[in-house]
């Protein structure tokens, strides 16, 4: 199996484990308030349908995108909200049944289109395009991300897996951005990333010479770098160039977002 067709494949099953998720919630779970500010279960999952579906345009119709990506700037300008009104307005008109058929057609087009994709392909996306398996990791995030809101509000534990290694990869290649996206400068040094996986299993990233390193749990570490926990309420061990990393970890594009605070706070 390719890198490529791998990312592909848990992306899927990523997107699988959260329906299970999602397929058993009531009526009044789909109301319930996330972590994420202003946002409830069911804005969650509208938001991964809106932009799954806009992945597979992407891919498929690049002009029609663009011409997409116009239309939520336009809006998203106007508006107080974010764009969340043109993003989400009609899923939030849906009956939970239909909430989470529409999502699943959504991921269908995104894997037919996924299916296209070669190695060497880059694609459209808000702002830079993207190479292929950096699309899919981001998408993959994504869910990952979202699920564990989804997941918190409706106090859920997931059981991790390794799937998310990809979601840690990524999160060590941006330790960068995490800096410029603030207007900040790296300080200078090299960080390596020894984690454990839920099989058991180690992934390295960074090297062996690395002027500090991070050890931990794989799940603890993707939790940080996409904001979903403060590096102090994980068990992720570092030294001070490291943490001063963790502490402003963002994984993902878009404008400098905040960490969340402590949960004992």
């Amino acid at each position: 199996m390719t890198d490529l067709a791998e990312v592909q494949r848990d992306l899927i099953d990523e997107q699988q484990a959260l329906d299970t998720l999602v397929a058993a919630l009531t009526p009044e779970q789909w109301s319930a308030i996330t972590p994420s500010p202003g946002w409830n279960v069911t804005d969650q999952l509208g938001h991964l349908t809106y932009f799954d579906g806009a992945a597979a345009l992407a891919v498929t119709n690049p002009a029609e995108f663009r011409a997409s990506v116009d239309a939520l700037l336009t809006q998203a300008g106007s508006s107080n909200d974010g764009g969340d009104d043109f993003t989400l307005g009609a899923f939030r008109a849906l009956g939970p049944t239909e909430k989470l058929a529409a999502w699943r057609t959504n991921r269908q087009l995104l894997a037919d289109a996924a299916a296209t994709l070669e190695e060497t392909t880059r694609v459209a996306w808000y702002g830079p395009s993207m190479g292929a398996k950096s699309f899919l990791t981001a998408r993959l995030m994504e869910v990952w991300a979202h699920g564990t809101d989804i997941a918190d509000a409706v106090a859920v534990r997931r059981p991790a897996t390794d799937r998310i290694r990809h979601i840690a990869q990524l999160g060590f290649i941006t330790r960068g951005w995490s800096y410029t996206v603030r207007g900040e400068t790296a300080p200078e040094g090299t960080v390596r990333l020894v984690l454990t996986g839920a099989t058991g299993s180690t992934f390295t990233w960074g090297p062996d010479t690395a002027d500090d390193t991070v050890t931990g749990s794989l799940e603890d570490f993707c939790l940080v770098v996409t904001q979903r926990r403060n590096v102090a309420d994980t068990d992720l061990q570092a030294g001070d160039l490291a943490m001063h990393w963790l502490q402003r970890a963002q994984a993902f594009a878009g404008g400098a977002t905040n960490v969340p605070a402590p949960r004992g706070s």
